[in-house]
């Protein structure tokens, strides 16, 4: 959606700020940028990681052509730094996580670097991409920890904001979903698509029967039925079961049933009970309405025989929480460290270059998160980022650099599909302890820095302080 006028999805302080960084030459000069966040959405442990592909393509194609010039130039920018802008192309380096990648507040995900014109007009679309993404992708991953096995399908598009319904479908998929209703985007990104009917098909003829019959007529490797339009145990069901044994008589099977209101347990307890006196154990029991991660437990917690679940509204608008609360900082400038202060410490950014060293406990799991300085690699020690008497050692533990270059110049160095990034998340997330997944107060994962990082920080905050104090020019 972004192949063209790229350079124009942002907000237009970014402009203003790089117009200023032009004309005053220090247009030039080098920066990094971290992105972090700082809660987990959801009341949630963790964040899964998604949107870097479609911020790798974007960056590829960010650039301004005659259209977009002519309408900043309506819009008051100066004619130099439109000239400038003709010729822009984004040849930053991009440090990163891997998409799919179970990552914690507070640590550095991901990290830009190049010219501060380069690294900081696009910010607004860094965070835009990936605060979305990565928001529907941990949504996502929640609906299959509790589904199991169970076959988990998209069905949301309807009810997103917009065009964010495109890529909240990719991010359901890094996320642990099957498949999704949305042709667009099985189409763009390659995705399973599926989906049988609506009640209108069901209304439009006569009979129920007669719609189901010729549904399965139409459609007999993969029919579905809608059995709630008027009355699901009276009508919906005993139909559907007419049109089974007739499918089986002409060596056909009915693929499944599918649930849309009511009280999907007991209808479903009632539809098992039913189909199967009926011979047909293989048919599938499908639910949608409303679901998410808490009524499908609730569900399988009351032994509902659903074998698939469509997932729709408080998927993709990833409700509970309205958004990530990811940002985009300032940690180098000029080859100097910087950091944003703050009269509450827990604010205050790290500075410098930075990684991410994952620990691992002796049995496997992930233990904690360590931000170190860029060049440091083995620490005898994490501290708590804002109680430095809190520590844990690290010194004797296996761990691994999390961030790797992504993109370098104009090229994407590292691409991944996106049922690599969801087997990543599956994987990743399997090593993560239960008591950082579950839904009602979870274990808080520890994320500590190194000890050159505290004191660096320490160092410019003590910098500040004498500068308020007029210890400092």
């Amino acid at each position: 959606m972004l192949d063209h006028h790229a350079g124009l999805y942002t907000d237009y302080y970014e402009f203003t700020m790089c117009q200023a960084f032009y004309l005053s030459g220090k247009g030039d000069i080098p920066a990094t940028f971290d992105y972090f966040f700082r809660e987990n959405p959801f009341g949630g442990g963790y964040v899964v990681f998604a949107g870097l592909g479609d911020l790798l393509e974007t960056l590829e194609s960010f650039r301004f052509d005659d259209e977009d010039i002519q309408f900043l130039k309506e819009r008051g920018l100066h004619p130099k730094f439109l000239e400038y802008l003709k010729s822009f192309r984004f040849r930053g380096t991009v440090v990163s996580v891997r998409e799919g990648e179970v990552v914690f507040p507070l640590e550095t995900i991901l990290r830009v670097e190049g010219t501060i014109i380069e690294t900081q007009i696009i910010e607004t679309v860094l965070l835009n991409i990936i605060n979305f993404e990565s928001l529907i992708a941990t949504k996502a991953s929640r609906i299959r920890s509790v589904a199991g096995s169970r076959r988990i399908v998209d069905f949301g598009l309807r009810r997103a904001q917009g065009y964010g319904g495109i890529h909240a479908t990719k991010a359901a998929i890094i996320g642990g979903f099957d498949a999704t209703s949305n042709v667009y985007a099985a189409f763009r990104f390659g995705l399973e698509l599926t989906g049988t009917q609506a009640h209108s098909w069901i209304q439009s003829f006569d009979s129920e029967l007669a719609a189901f019959r010729k549904f399965a007529e139409i459609f007999p490797e993969r029919c579905v039925l809608l059995v709630d339009t008027y009355n699901t145990l009276k009508s919906g069901l005993p139909n559907a079961i007419t049109v089974a044994k007739e499918m089986e008589a002409r060596g056909q099977r009915l693929a499944g049933i599918r649930l849309d209101s009511g009280d999907l347990a007991y209808l479903s307890r009632q539809a098992r009970t039913m189909l199967n006196e009926a011979g047909l154990h293989y048919v599938n029991i499908v639910a949608s309405n409303q679901l998410d991660e808490f009524v499908i437990r609730s569900l399988l917690e009351q032994d509902a025989p659903i074998d698939a679940f469509g997932v729709g509204t408080k998927l993709v608008t990833g409700q509970s929480t309205a958004a990530l609360d990811g940002v985009y900082k300032l940690s180098m400038c000029a080859e100097r460290p910087r950091l944003k202060f703050s009269e509450n410490f827990a604010k205050i950014t790290l500075p410098g270059r930075k990684t991410v060293l994952r620990y691992l406990g002796r049995d496997g799991m992930f233990y904690g998160d360590a931000v170190a300085l860029e060049g440091e690699d083995r620490l005898e020690w994490m501290y708590h980022p804002f109680f430095p008497e809190n520590r844990s050692p690290v010194g004797r533990m296996q761990y691994e650099p999390i961030m790797e270059k992504a993109m370098e110049g104009a090229q994407a160095t590292k691409t991944w599909s996106i049922r690599d990034a969801a087997g990543y998340a599956r994987s990743r997330l399997a090593t993560l302890a239960q008591e950082h997944k579950r839904f009602e107060n979870p274990h808080v994962y520890k994320v500590g820095i190194s000890h050159k990082l505290m004191e660096l920080r320490s160092e410019l905050v003590e910098s500040l302080h004498k500068t308020f104090s007029g210890g400092g020019k």
